[in-house]
């Protein structure tokens, strides 16, 4: 573990992770190319039903300064540049996509020893300004996540979550939707030998009173090879295996069936992600 608390979004992160990272009913597949200047290079072409995607991530560092420039199939340019440690625990970014001219975005993140704090506001007249704050511990800790947009005077987001952490377990409960759902959520390593876990997830909708369960394990069968499954209350069962058949290069397969309607085809993905 580290020592602080880290940011408001890895509250949950492992249970999250756990239970739905790499899970996909589509085609994917990533290459990227890296140069002795620094660049690295990513194409990702992704097959959804008829629709194929596609889009090419450059990425430069110099120093302390990170480049990311992503083009995709609709020809829209995202960019962000990253500044890490303009001072101790500070991380700037700054974020824009061409031709949308209200998506530029400035953030701060500062990371403590007990607290993690990110705020942004967006470059236009009448931004969002988004807070999130985390103090506490890497055992203990509590924040909130907000959202504030200036042209209305409202709140758009108000969450708030709370995270407890030892060497194997990760507990962690999040009230979101302004207080209209409340998220339970448990990580446990069973065997670190063979990355063995289990993890659930739990969220309860106050306006429907509607409740959502999900429940998943990870095991690896061995050092380049892990499995991975998962069930909700919906009646949706997945399962994926992944493997590592060359350092950084990774091939996944995964698969999702609905029980309550057997005679509906499984969906099935593929995810091929060479790296040099």
């Amino acid at each position: 573990m580290g020592k602080g608390p880290g940011l408001y979004t890895d509250i949950g992160k492992k249970a999250r992770d756990l239970l739905y990272k790499d899970y996909q009913t589509d085609q994917k597949f990533t290459l990227t190319t890296s140069s002795l200047t620094g660049v690295d290079i990513t194409s990702v072409g992704t097959k959804k039903g008829d629709l194929f995607l596609a889009d090419v991530n450059t990425k430069l560092k110099n120093r302390n300064v990170t480049y990311d420039i992503k083009v995709d199939t609709y020809s829209n340019l995202f960019t962000t540049i990253t500044v890490d440690e303009p001072a101790p625990g500070l991380k700037a970014i700054f974020s824009f996509r061409v031709p949308d001219q209200r998506s530029g975005k400035v953030e701060l993140q500062y990371l403590h020893d007990y607290a993690g704090i990110s705020s942004s506001i967006g470059l236009t007249a009448n931004p969002i300004v988004n807070f999130s704050g985390v103090v506490g511990s890497n055992v203990l800790a509590l924040g909130t996540d907000l959202s504030f947009d200036t042209k209305s005077g409202n709140f758009t987001k108000c969450n708030a979550g709370l995270n407890f952490s030892n060497a194997d377990l990760i507990a962690s409960l999040a009230l979101n939707d302004k207080g209209d759902s409340l998220t339970a959520s448990y990580y446990h390593v069973v065997n670190p030998l063979t990355n063995t876990a289990v993890g659930a997830e739990v969220t309860h909708c106050f306006s429907t009173n509607e409740n959502t369960i999900t429940v998943g394990t990870q095991h690896a069968l061995d050092p380049l090879t892990t499995v991975k499954a998962r069930v909700n209350n919906t009646g949706k069962a997945s399962a994926l295996i992944q493997h590592e058949w060359r350092p950084k290069s990774l091939f996944t397969i995964s698969g999702e069936v609905d029980t309550r309607s057997i005679d509906k085809s499984a969906k099935v993905g593929l995810a091929l992600a060479l790296k040099p």
